[in-house]
């Protein structure tokens, strides 16, 4: 009765498998236009902002200004061309700084 978790970790290994070694195997040498390469690029920034947004609305707290202060730091940290881990890093620094002063 429980080799059934089994096959559900191997349904979800394959599963997250093949997206990662499609692209790897089958693109591997070939150039994207500037177009998709352009897109792909960005992705990290649109998953960031999707699980930032739901944050800055419903802070813990209830206190509003924490979550507006994050989301500008985030978004000129981001917007002056640093990665998505700086981008990060950088907010969290900013809150913290905040939580210490406020």
């Amino acid at each position: 009765m429980e080799n059934w978790y089994w096959w559900m970790l191997l349904g979800m290994a394959i599963v997250t498998y093949i997206p990662r070694a499609f692209p790897l195997t089958f693109l591997e040498g070939r150039e994207l236009p500037s177009m998709v390469s352009g897109v792909l690029r960005n992705i990290p920034f649109a998953v960031l902002g999707a699980l930032i947004f739901p944050a800055i609305l419903f802070v813990q707290e209830g206190n509003i200004l924490f979550g507006l202060i994050g989301a500008v730091a985030a978004f000129a940290i981001a917007f002056a061309g640093a990665n998505v881990i700086v981008v990060v890093m950088g907010s969290i620094a900013v809150l913290a700084i905040y939580s210490l002063i406020g």
